[in-house]
């Protein structure tokens, strides 16, 4: 005879609880990247455009663009959105950043990231809560 003291609900809940925030976290991860990327194509130099047409977002699952910086091409995780500058014609985006002997740095890719930082974090962290707590609630 199965005893009715809510352990069954309660594990279904942490198996839902377990699997459902994925896809609001993910939806909150794009949001944040394409607003990151607004703003570093903002800010960077704007001599001919081609940099700050450059700057990309890589969502989950998808390879960023070769020779893109900051750490050339890779495959983005399950849970991971990746914000890059360059591509295989624009390879010149780190000496842009950090500038050369020859040229001063005009920073564009990690101030934009220094600055956003807490409120892309907060979307984040609120859309994993909701998640979690629509999940619990079984919404």
């Amino acid at each position: 005879m199965a005893s009715n003291d809510g352990l069954d609900d309660l594990m279904k809940a942490f198996d839902r609880v377990k699997t459902a925030p994925r896809q609001q976290i993910t939806k909150a991860l794009l949001d944040s990247g394409n607003e990151l990327a607004d703003a570093q194509q903002h800010l960077a130099p704007k001599d001919t455009h081609a940099l700050a047409d450059s700057i990309s977002v890589t969502g989950p699952g998808q390879p960023t663009p070769a020779y893109s910086q900051p750490g050339g091409s890779r495959l983005a995780g399950e849970t991971e959105v990746i914000v890059t500058a360059g591509n295989t014609d624009i390879r010149y985006a780190h000496l842009v950043e950090y500038g050369t002997s020859k040229s001063e740095a005009q920073p564009f890719f990690w101030p934009a990231l220094r600055l956003l930082r807490k409120r892309l974090q907060q979307r984040i962290d609120r859309a994993g809560r909701k998640a979690v707590r629509d999940a619990w609630n079984n919404k």
